[in-house]
């Protein structure tokens, strides 16, 4: 199949050309549809970076930025993401998502390669892609024959950013006088005085991106974001003051304010992946990308945002386990071991409740008795800013949460670029301040008369008084994806999966392939709803409804052959296929987990 072209608004990382698909030929192509809210969308950018460096003289990466939010349409935005996260190759934003459609694609991330001659020959849906990525061009180097076409490719890198903070993400209050400043983008940490938060004090971590321990000039991180204090009475047992949730690493770091260290505490820098363990002893337990810390007792709470739900580390007994959450994508309140978060992203305690911001639903949730309970938020395509009675509110793509001592909980409203503050008692919402840039992160003054705002975007920090409410009601927002029509009755749901060269299907721990299928609103699917090991499933649509969303969850595992310690790898992804329910619409779903196109 010939690769349709590329259509966009906006190009980065070109030098300020506009490029052709015809600009790409001669060389391996690989396109990454994605969006910078997305955590999955991130982990892909980290496995992607071993895949451009072998093959760096026949390979071009170009990211096809697909927006999900308002927000995400703005060039800017996406200039401000290429920064955050190190993005060292071309990105095309197409904010009408015309290539997404053209491509055929029905999630985030999802890789499409083209060969030296224009043509698709392999797509992955997911994360964990990058050694089927490398072996396909390896198998397809031999074929590219005299049209192969070696060099450095068309990237040409945006000037960089020059300011004391890049693309900070969380901040901390240490004591009366100093903050913590995540500064992400640095793969760092800085201590400011909050008379003077843009004015670092002191640095922790070398600067570079990386993942190792020791003192605070020679100690590497990799997009640190969450950092929470140890209570006063753990610190001697545990040996370290405050714990750091870095992110891309998929650890925790503690760091020792006296004797100036760092330590990993929790995870063994690999991402956790389905059948890895959910408990266990914290230095050999697998974490994915934890982005918030916080105190609930004696446990430090985690909003792990890679894979939907929440954990507790437990400092003094240096153990993990998952506290709430299943690991499917979605707003589904129910008995904690039951609930579908999506990418939680802050978390604080007030004591009796965990409260959680889940970003990927613009929504405020609480954990408390063992329930998990949706305060602000309606679902995964669901937002705007409309203040008032909370069960009317919306958020949009929130990332930041901060307790006030009256109970009252501040929100880094980040895609509205405000601030907002739910009230427990009342049930209501209001916004304390806006026009601010990607705000990703608050922390309240010691006095309680300001708040201090990380203004990501900005990358520099804000104070902002807390006299002033307002009532905002703007519009309420959906998320407007491609709507697949699909008929009532029965509909046959199959997903591809194809291990890539020289790997076969990996059955030794059971099945190799895992699929279920939910839907929003449930009885949109009669029956079939579930989970099996099969890969093709008949449901039947409820013709009843109009519209809704079927979520499909895949995963497949592959080994090398021929090699009687062979790795296995594991493939995965997350569908939220918009559909509506139509007279003309399809009875068979295909979704491509991996495979060649032929």
């Amino acid at each position: 199949m010939s690769a349709p072209e590329l259509v966009g608004d906006t190009w980065f990382g070109t030098g300020g050309r506009r490029l052709t698909l015809e600009d790409f030929r001669g060389r391996f192509l690989l396109l990454d549809f994605w969006t910078l809210c997305c955590v999955n969308c991130h982990h892909v950018l980290d496995e992607l970076r071993s895949v451009e460096a072998e093959f760096s003289d026949v390979l071009t990466v170009v990211g096809v930025h697909s927006p999900k939010f308002e927000f995400e349409k703005n060039p800017q935005s996406v200039l401000s993401a290429v920064h955050r996260h190190g993005i060292q190759h071309p990105v095309l934003n197409d904010p009408l998502m015309s290539t997404w459609q053209a491509y055929g694609v029905r999630a985030w991330p999802t890789l499409v390669l083209i060969d030296p001659h224009g043509d698709i020959v392999a797509t992955w849906s997911g994360e964990g892609h990058s050694h089927a990525i490398a072996a396909t061009i390896r198998g397809l180097l031999p074929e590219a024959g005299g049209a192969l076409i070696r060099g450095t490719g068309l990237y040409a890198a945006e000037d960089e950013l020059s300011s004391t903070y890049l693309q900070p993400g969380k901040i901390e209050i240490l004591d009366t006088e100093n903050v913590l400043v995540s500064d992400s983008g640095h793969h760092s940490l800085a201590i400011a005085p909050t008379a003077e938060p843009n004015s670092p004090s002191e640095r922790i971590g070398s600067g570079e991106r990386g993942f190792r321990d020791g003192d605070f000039t020679s100690a590497m991180f990799n997009e640190p974001y969450g950092a929470a204090l140890v209570p006063h009475h753990l610190v001697d047992q545990v040996g370290y003051h405050v714990v750091v949730a870095d992110t891309v690493n998929h650890a925790l770091r503690g760091i020792n304010l006296v004797t100036k260290t760092v330590i990993t505490v929790a995870g063994t820098g690999s991402q956790w992946r389905p059948g890895d363990p959910t408990e266990g002893s914290a230095l050999s337990t697998p974490l994915s990308t934890p982005w918030d810390v916080a105190w609930h007792g004696d446990l430090c709470i985690i909003a792990m945002a890679g894979d939907h739900r929440i954990w507790a580390f437990d400092p003094a007994n240096s153990d993990l386990r998952v506290i709430a959450g299943t690991s499917q994508e979605g707003l589904v309140d129910n008995e904690s071991g039951e609930a579908w978060f999506a990418q939680p992203s802050a978390v604080c305690s007030d004591g009796n409740s965990v409260w959680i911001v889940d970003s990927e639903t613009s929504a405020l949730r609480e954990l408390g008795n063992n329930m998990v309970t949706t305060r602000i938020g309606a679902g995964l395509f669901d937002f705007g800013h409309i203040d008032g009675a909370a069960g009317d509110a919306r958020l949009q793509h929130p990332l930041g949460l901060a307790l006030h001592p009256d109970g009252s909980l501040y929100i880094a409203d980040t895609y509205n670029g405000a601030i907002r503050v739910f009230d427990p008692d009342t049930q209501t919402v209001a916004t304390v301040a806006r026009d601010l840039a990607e705000p990703s992160d608050l922390c309240i003054t010691s006095d309680r008369t300001a708040i201090l705002v990380v203004e990501s975007a900005r990358s520099a920090v804000t104070r902002i008084p807390l006299a002033n409410r307002e009532n905002v009601q703007g519009p309420l927002l959906h998320t407007v994806r491609p709507v697949l029509d699909v008929a009532s009755g029965n509909v046959t749901v199959k997903v591809t999966f194809t291990p890539p060269p020289g790997q076969k299907q990996d059955d030794r721990y059971g099945p190799s392939t895992y699929m279920t299928i939910n839907s929003s609103p449930p009885e949109l699917i009669i029956s079939g709803s579930g989970p099996s090991a099969e890969l093709t499933r008949e449901i039947v649509i409820n013709g009843d409804l109009r519209e809704g969303v079927l979520h499909v969850s895949a995963k497949g595992a592959s080994c090398d052959v021929g090699n009687d310690h062979a790795a296995c790898h594991i493939h995965q992804q997350d569908w939220g296929v918009p559909v509506r329910v139509s007279a003309q619409g399809t009875s068979s779903i295909n979704l491509v987990l991996s495979g060649n196109i032929n």
